[in-house]
């Protein structure tokens, strides 16, 4: 075969994985668009409880318009047939301003659309910190608390359990092995039940440690004194979500690197005299880096989604209260701006890891 056939045969070659690459990229985007539509909807339907909420609407429409025209001096005069026409007339240009005079299913699928592109609309009932209703607005002023207190937890427990677990895969029947092993069950137990007793021992009692909100009352204005307090109030969340969840994380990764530890090539490489650092590194963690990457996104996905009963236990002014305040309100577009955003970051990050398992594992083909 000559150069220039081995040229051609090599461009067609990389022409046809560009283009299983483009159809594979196409076919799995619109299938998780779908799956997010389908969620989303599932949510609409679901926070509205088929239609209920707008009913509920529109009665409390009904019932200000009533209110209005009854303390408006110049409607007095009216006579009561009179007032009654102009409520209705009052209450059908709002529900039309609303969209709510459309049956639900019609106002279900521009609900859709509208969460589809980001078009969250305004709250119902919720106000930002600023006084704004628009939903972007407040799911954006509570988010930066959340990625803090939850980034730095999922980070430390993520990156301290990697190193220990190899480690304790080295040292396996050590003590500090049996003693991991004995404090995985720990993690059964959510982060703010054991939170609950960080606050009674360090914070009631001790008085050693800030509880409730992220930063001191009144916040200081020096930035440096500011970025201490909120430190400060960090300690206890991140206390209560490490020991609910690092000592699992610790067992499972530990058992995970000793079954790759026991495998053949392994031996042989310790036969062939390769030092303990690159027999890991080349035999345990590039075989593992797939189900590291899995759990990495993952994890960072369950960063921007937040917990409410955490959060609301340490008083922290994240996503997770802001949806627990929207389901005590009935705060819908809130409801469903809190799913659309969670939706969205769940969806690129799975499809953002099937491009990426093709290129850390060769295994893995595309189309």
């Amino acid at each position: 075969m000559t150069a220039d056939v081995q040229q051609a045969v090599g461009r067609q070659a990389k022409i046809d994985t560009l283009k299983r690459i483009g159809k594979y990229t196409i076919v799995r985007f619109f299938m998780l668009f779908f799956a997010v539509a389908v969620g989303i909807y599932l949510t609409i339907l679901i926070a509205n409880m088929g239609g209920y909420v707008d009913e509920i609407r529109k009665a409390e429409i009904r019932e200000n318009i009533a209110i209005q025209i009854s303390m408006n001096p110049q409607y007095k005069k009216l006579s009561t047939e009179e007032r009654k026409q102009l409520q209705e007339k009052l209450v059908a240009l709002e529900e039309e301003r609303l969209g709510l005079n459309k049956p639900f299913l019609i106002r279900s699928l521009a609900y859709l659309k509208d969460a589809l592109t980001l078009n969250l609309g305004r709250a119902m009932n919720m106000t930002s910190d600023s006084g704004s209703r628009q939903v972007k607005l407040i799911l954006l002023e509570r988010l930066p608390a959340t990625v803090l207190l939850f980034g730095t937890s999922f980070l430390l427990n993520f990156f301290v359990s990697l190193f220990f677990a190899l480690m304790l895969s080295r040292r396996y029947g050590s003590f500090w092995d049996r003693f991991v092993v004995a404090l995985a069950p720990t993690s059964a137990a959510p982060g703010w039940f054991y939170g609950i007793f960080l606050i009674v021992i360090f914070a009631s009692w001790l008085r050693i440690l800030p509880y409730g909100g992220m930063v001191d009352a009144p916040p200081p204005e020096n930035p440096i004194l500011y970025a201490l307090s909120v430190a400060e109030h960090m300690i206890l969340p991140l206390m209560a979500l490490a020991i609910s969840g690092i000592f699992l994380s610790m067992y499972s990764w530990r058992t995970f690197f000793l079954i790759y530890s026991s495998e053949d090539y392994v031996e042989m490489a310790k036969a062939k005299g390769l030092t303990e650092r690159a027999i890991e590194r080349r035999y345990i963690l590039r075989p593992t880096l797939p189900y590291i990457v899995t759990s990495f996104a993952l994890g960072v996905i369950v960063v921007w989604q937040g917990a409410i009963i955490f959060e609301t236990v340490f008083n922290w002014p994240g996503i997770g209260r802001v949806y627990y305040q929207a389901i005590g309100l009935f705060d819908i577009p809130v409801i469903v701006g809190t799913t659309v955003l969670y939706a969205y970051l769940l969806a690129v990050t799975v499809f953002l890891l099937d491009i990426i398992y093709a290129f850390i594992d060769p295994r893995v083909k595309i189309g």
